[in-house]
């Protein structure tokens, strides 16, 4: 006999009805409320998810036993759709006003019925068609001459109508390919214009970090990433790591921002010098989350420089304005050639003569092998090498 799963923790109780994955293998949701009947019956909302990251809440007019997991037939403009219930209940809600949806005047299309097997089957012989009909896309597009990519083209349902998702810089007249798409395909046509996060996230893969990609798996808003994040978090002005797989910068460059922001606050500033008996020393860098701050003799290059903490820098910075002078910073003394000011390269990943390398044993210097002594002896030895190095040598 199979049974439910049950996981208890401290945030909440989960089962497989509410940690089901959704099997379209994006931005999944844990309804870790599923198992409670007044939460379910909290509102008549319903989230339901369609092909990749496109969501969308629906009325759920005719009080249908619907779970997570479910597939739905939904009203569509025109006809219907068909998608996968993700999220019932009073977590609903939560996320239409984290989309910020106004719940009152929201007027939500109805769901219809659960799928029977006559629209799943019609559903998926309208989503076959949807790798061939983008090829095609591409191709008159590319005729007309427009400035644009179709990225991806979505079928709904019944068959009727299809979103074809595009990616361009600026405005495109596409008021001729519409005519030509309808033309072609006898469907009813819509176009989206979308960025290169959201292609990213419709089409899915995993990031550097070894997990999905945020995009596809939990945000649904997009905020501006700038250089400036990077700077703020003395990170390496490196394109091809700073870009994420939508050739953009990566999006988790803003998750620290607030705790950079917060530590860079409680250093001194950078334009301050330090006056000792000995030299005058200038901040050369620094690393918020240590508190730390390197300073240098010279204000372009790295010349005797010292670690010192962020409370010793503001305590010579006060000392400086009453006139008094310490003997020396009392840091610690570095080198560029050595820490690398405290950041040790220890696997070599930064070095882009890593692979040309040899990791062997008897590679090493002192160990390396006489390979002359390994040479094959298949020379005949009839004794006229001999003559010739005896007479060059006289």
């Amino acid at each position: 006999m199979k049974q439910d799963f049950v996981l208890n923790s401290e945030s909440g109780r989960y089962t497989e009805k509410s940690y089901r994955r959704n099997s379209v293998h994006m931005l999944p949701v844990v309804d870790w409320l599923s198992d409670l009947p007044e939460s379910v019956s909290k509102t008549e909302f319903v989230e339901v998810q369609f092909k990749n990251t496109r969501k969308a809440y629906y009325r759920n007019v005719n009080h249908l036993p619907l779970e997570k997991g479910m597939k739905v037939a939904v009203e569509g403009n025109p006809g219907h759709d068909v998608g996968e219930v993700t999220l019932v209940g009073q977590l609903v809600l939560l996320h239409m006003k984290k989309c910020r949806i106004d719940i009152e005047n929201f007027e939500a299309r109805a769901i219809y019925r659960v799928a029977t097997e006559v629209d799943l089957q019609r559903a998926e012989e309208a989503h076959a068609l949807e790798h061939e009909t983008m090829i095609k896309a591409r191709k008159l597009a590319k005729d007309l001459q427009l400035e644009m990519k179709i990225g991806d083209v979505e079928y709904q349902g019944d068959g009727g109508k299809a979103i074809f998702y595009y990616i361009a810089d600026g405005r495109v007249d596409f008021r001729q390919l519409i005519k030509v798409y309808a033309e072609t395909f006898r469907i009813r046509v819509e176009m989206r214009q979308i960025g290169a996060r959201q292609e990213a996230g419709r089409i899915g893969g995993t990031g550097p970090c070894g997990r999905e990609l945020c995009c596809s798996t939990w945000m649904t808003r997009f905020s501006s990433v700038g250089t400036g994040a990077a700077r703020l978090q003395n990170l390496s002005p490196n394109p091809q790591k700073l870009a994420g797989q939508c050739a953009k910068l990566k999006c988790c460059l803003n998750y620290e921002i607030p705790t950079y922001q917060e530590a860079v606050a409680k250093l001194p500033d950078r334009r301050i010098p330090l006056e000792t008996l000995t030299a005058t020393y200038y901040q050369f860098a620094t690393d918020p989350l240590q508190g730390t701050i390197t300073y240098s003799t010279d204000q372009r290059q790295a010349v005797n420089l010292e670690i010192i903490s962020a409370e010793r820098a503001k305590a010579i910075i006060e000392m400086n304005k009453r006139g008094e002078k310490p003997d020396d910073l009392g840091g610690i003394h570095t080198t560029m050639e050595g820490s690398e000011l405290g950041y040790a390269n220890v696997v070599g990943q930064d070095d882009v003569h890593r692979f040309d390398r040899r990791h062997g044993r008897n590679d090493r210097q002192g160990n390396r092998p006489d390979r002359r002594d390994n040479r094959p002896h298949n020379r005949p030895n009839n004794g006229s090498f001999d003559r010739q190095r005896r007479d060059r040598h006289e």
